[in-house]
């Protein structure tokens, strides 16, 4: 699924390319990727130009010169590719849609703009989703009414991080920070890759954690979010930012996908477990399960 670090790349990218395009055009196949009426598509949308693209937790919003917006959700297998003459950008689930001919039979949504340009919304599983929507009432969404601060805000620190788990002190950590009304957008790479960062074993209670813990993993978790976004995402194939070049990150990966290959830091043969119902990557001896 695409976390946070890739959703950002998209806004970045697409805030290059998109601002000022006047939205001519739009073909869908598949009505729940849609869920829009016909009248507020052609009131609303047709004939609307691009002001401006933004992020909340891991949906990206595309506001437009009617006051509407348009609410993207990703969900598991969800991309965007914007196409014009020569330039090609995408970011998204790694299939091969980002580099092949588009439309494909994973296309779920198509826009096209008065120069000619696209952008598209390939969706292999179909659970991701485009809604129309007032840009006023976007916040008044439940999923925005529910989900917890941004992790990289300027005010988000390592007090209100520490405050948030202690939301859920019985919790492991690793749950606690999957769970997007505690902190947004953090998925399964990044609570791998900070928690080793901490030297803190995922399946540590968070009442478990020390004053000095909750710092650790604050700036760990900042550090591999920031690290991230600059090396484009964790796609390791078929990635493209907005320069053509494939998303990095995964090269970089301390701990994830990294089992059976030794610690970086200390030399000991990472494994991989089970741990909140998700794939985790450790170090045994790095990190150990206090007391």
């Amino acid at each position: 699924m695409p976390e946070l670090p890739e959703v950002e790349t998209l806004r970045l990218g697409l805030s290059e390319l998109l601002p000022g395009r006047t939205i001519s055009t739009v073909d869908f196949n598949w009505p729940k990727s849609f869920p829009n009426s016909d009248g507020d598509v052609q009131r609303f949308l047709i004939g609307a130009s691009v002001t401006k693209i933004r992020r909340r937790a891991k949906v990206l919003i595309i506001e437009l010169t009617t006051n509407y917006s348009l609410v993207i959700h990703l969900k598991m297998t969800g991309q965007l590719v914007f196409s014009s003459s020569g330039k090609r950008f995408g970011a998204g689930h790694p299939s091969d849609s980002l580099v092949g001919k588009l439309p494909d039979k994973s296309t779920r949504v198509t826009l096209g703009f008065k120069d000619g340009s696209y952008l598209f919304f390939n969706d292999q599983r179909k659970f991701g989703w485009m809604r129309l929507l007032p840009t006023i009432e976007i916040m008044n969404l439940d999923f925005f009414k529910k989900v917890g601060p941004e992790p990289l805000s300027d005010d988000f620190t390592w007090q209100m991080f520490r405050d948030r788990l202690l939301r859920r002190p019985n919790s492991i950590v690793k749950a606690a920070i999957l769970d997007q009304t505690v902190i947004a957008g953090i998925g399964n790479i990044y609570a791998d890759e900070s928690l080793w960062g901490a030297k803190i074993h995922p399946a540590t209670r968070v009442s478990q954690l020390s004053p000095r813990d909750f710092k650790t993993l604050y700036k760990e978790l900042v550090f591999v979010l920031k690290l991230a976004i600059e090396k484009g995402g964790s796609s390791d194939r078929n990635y493209v930012n907005a320069e053509g070049k494939k998303g990095s990150y995964l090269s970089f990966a301390r701990v994830f996908r990294r089992e059976g290959q030794p610690c970086p830091r200390c030399g000991t043969i990472i494994i991989k477990s089970r741990v909140a119902g998700r794939g985790t990557h450790t170090c045994p001896y790095c990190q150990r399960i206090a007391g």
